[in-house]
């Protein structure tokens, strides 16, 4: 099994990965290893054609906010974004203007993976690393066929990987290729996010769009790499969680271990105390890590085990749509406040 992430800054606790032969909560095997020209083409009819006719292909609700060069001024009107109304110009005709923008036809894309020992985790047959090389495939995908260049980070027990942003159906393949015939992480320790985010920042100079994939069990200290990240980038913090890592079943005795490091536990599920508590801890931890997110400034799309991945972008894509209307000073529905 393993616990849901800890608090921002807090001290990691075990984040166990595996419960006794024969327990429903235990991790699966390792999956044979996938074609990944299968598993591209299984997306790009199961998911990319989806979202083409949802999204009616207006991906710009996603991403948003950067690469705009200014075209014009006019005059404000209802649903503008009040980030765009330029106050100078505003004060001297005593009428609002917003600025219009060209975007830029070439978006650098790229994905910061974290493939610990605790991504690996699912309690039924979907593990969090096949929720992240799904998502990265479809992002990736959408992403290339429109000109852009995508790039990826691989963090194990140490940033181990780099694939340059390039573009193209091949260049996907390729990123595909490497997660997927990438071996598990075994017992190398605590993650440390914060070497992932600063050799991101290190390794891109230039204003990008960049997903940080992650279950976000990892020791303390990421959340200010993460805020210093977002002040040159768009962040979108993508986080892998398992509904186990939640709310514990009652499965009587167990033991749990420690995917990273090896550590075990001998617990009595049974006790619906112990049960509670683990609720509580997991939704104090859960408060805290929405909060990173929000001081950090950077928006944070959920995607769990049991979820499909249509659903979570669409939802995501409409919470990032809703929060550019807030020129009218609405509040945001408080379904979509709790997912950020």
């Amino acid at each position: 099994m393993s616990r849901s992430p800890p608090p921002a800054d807090a001290a990691r606790p075990a984040a166990p990965a595996a419960a006794p032969a024969g327990d429903p909560t235990a991790a699966a095997p390792p999956p044979r290893r996938a074609d990944p020209e299968l598993v591209l083409k299984r997306l790009e009819w199961t998911v990319i054609r989806r979202l083409d006719g949802l999204l009616h292909g207006d991906y710009r609700t996603l991403f948003r906010g950067f690469g705009l060069d200014l075209a014009d001024l006019r005059e404000y009107q209802y649903h503008d974004d009040v980030r765009h109304i330029d106050w100078n110009v505003t004060a001297r005709l005593q009428t609002p203007y917003v600025r219009e923008y060209h975007e830029d036809r070439e978006v650098n894309a790229w994905f910061l993976l974290d493939l610990s020992a605790s991504v690996d985790f699912g309690s039924q047959e979907v593990r969090k690393r096949t929720v992240s090389a799904d998502f990265v495939t479809v992002l990736a995908r959408l992403l290339t066929r429109h000109g852009n260049r995508v790039g990826a980070l691989f963090y194990g027990d140490r940033v181990d990987t780099v694939i340059q942003a390039r573009s193209g159906r091949r260049h996907v393949l390729h990123l595909l290729h490497k997660m997927l015939s990438r071996p598990a992480q075994r017992h190398s320790g605590a993650t440390n996010l914060k070497e992932l985010l600063q050799t991101g920042f290190q390794m891109m100079p230039r204003r990008s769009l960049v997903f940080v994939v992650s279950d976000f069990i990892s020791a303390p200290g990421w959340t200010e790499a993460l805020a210093l990240l977002a002040q040159r980038h768009e962040i979108i913090a993508v986080r892998l969680y398992d509904p186990l890592e939640m709310e514990l079943p009652d499965l009587g005795m167990v033991v749990i271990q420690d995917a990273e490091t090896g550590e075990q536990l001998f617990v009595d599920t049974h006790d619906r105390f112990f049960r509670r508590r683990f609720a509580a801890a997991a939704e104090r931890r859960e408060k805290a890590l929405r909060a990173a997110f929000r001081e950090a400034g950077v928006d944070a799309l959920e995607l769990s085990t049991d979820d499909e991945i249509v659903n979570a972008i669409l939802r995501f894509a409409d919470l990032r749509k809703r929060r550019s209307q807030l020129a009218t000073g609405g509040m945001l529905p408080r379904h979509l406040q709790t997912t950020t």
